[in-house]
């Protein structure tokens, strides 16, 4: 299992590192849909991303989400703007969880391909708590906010209010009434939308009364393992620098205060990495506990990346504040990440104390 693993990953990172560094991260995000169509195309089709989470029985690997998160988790490390986390995870994660074998016959297979680009609408503007979207007889009416990847999305996966419980809609991204607006962001390589609808016609999906619960547990999990990757990445990041920085004739890295703070960046990085993988782990295992330990890697693994990122702009001196620099990007994404999916003062009211 762990040589498997080691392969996909180094499969994936070879596949990001020749299709190009932060130049080709920072081109992507300025074209329309704010990713990039290449290299999502290479990791569907030669590397099998897209179909890793869907059964073998719709034209998938058949693996589970720990092969997901090991992609996430070199996703992390370079930052790469594709809809892995949106479409691969989410929408397919959303689809199986349903449970509903004509709608996954339908629609997975074209998504294991990477034919098909699928976002989650789940937000309202209250955030994930509760749905911007209603439905009624199958209309859908009302905004859903940061739709991830929502930009370049073909179809949309509704999860919608209204009655005493929250439905599953599906609807093609091009539907008349249909309105997608980019979002401003403080992580240009995570690309937001806001999507509205006006009367909507849809196809009602059926699914269990908890779809959100378990939705939010899967999105946690998988998300704190690209947390860890970026915080990895972010520490070696300034391990480079500064052992290639010099002040009164010796490299910044010899100091003792900034070897001491390099160890404790290390250090969380380490217990980052733990916790997610027993949150990925029981989420696999389908584990009683997996929504305490997702909402406890969601808290931590958000916390600890700002904070490694936080002292890496510091160790990085003034060229870690500028817009060229590289550090800049994943302390953004730190921030961003910590507020993903709810906040993680909202998780930690899921742990048991």
């Amino acid at each position: 299992m762990m040589d498997e693993l080691g392969a996909l990953t180094d499969a994936v990172r070879d596949v990001c590192r020749r299709h190009g560094g932060p130049a080709t991260v920072r081109d992507a995000v300025t074209r329309p849909g704010r990713y990039d169509d290449a290299l999502w195309q290479t990791l569907a089709t030669q590397i099998g991303v897209a179909a890793l989470a869907i059964p073998e029985e719709y034209d998938g690997a058949g693996a589970t989400v720990r092969e997901s998160a090991a992609v996430l988790e070199v996703l992390g490390e370079t930052l790469s703007p594709v809809p892995v986390l949106s479409s691969a995870v989410l929408a397919t994660g959303t689809l199986l969880a349903a449970g509903d074998d004509d709608a996954c016959a339908r629609l997975l297979p074209a998504l294991a391909a990477g034919e098909t680009r699928a976002s989650v609408c789940w937000a309202g503007p209250a955030g994930w708590q509760s749905p911007g979207v209603e439905a009624e007889a199958g209309l859908l009416t009302g905004t859903a906010e940061y739709v991830i990847d929502g930009e370049s999305a073909d179809t949309f996966l509704v999860l919608a209010g209204g009655g005493d419980r929250i439905t599953l809609h599906l609807v093609a991204a091009d539907t008349p009434g249909i309105t997608v607006s980019p979002l401003p962001v403080l992580d240009a390589t995570r690309p937001l939308a806001r999507v509205q609808f006006d009367q909507v016609p849809s196809e009602t999906i059926p699914a269990p009364a908890d779809l959100a619960d378990r939705l939010r547990t899967l999105a946690w999990a998988l998300l704190s393992a690209e947390q860890v990757g970026g915080a990895a990445r972010a520490l070696a990041l300034t391990v480079e620098h500064t052992s290639s920085r010099k002040q009164f004739g010796r490299e910044l890295a010899t100091f003792q205060a900034l070897k001491h703070t390099m160890a404790d960046m290390y250090v969380l990085v380490e217990t980052m990495r733990s916790i997610s993988a027993a949150a990925v782990d029981a989420v696999a295992a389908g584990a009683s506990n997996a929504a305490e330990l997702a909402a406890a890697a969601h808290v931590y693994c958000s916390e600890g990346f700002v904070t490694v990122t936080g002292e890496a702009i510091q160790l990085h001196g003034g060229i870690g504040i500028t817009a060229e620099h590289d550090i800049g990007l994943f302390f953004k994404r730190a921030q961003a990440d910590a507020q993903l999916f709810g906040a993680p003062h909202t998780a930690a009211a899921i742990i048991p104390v």
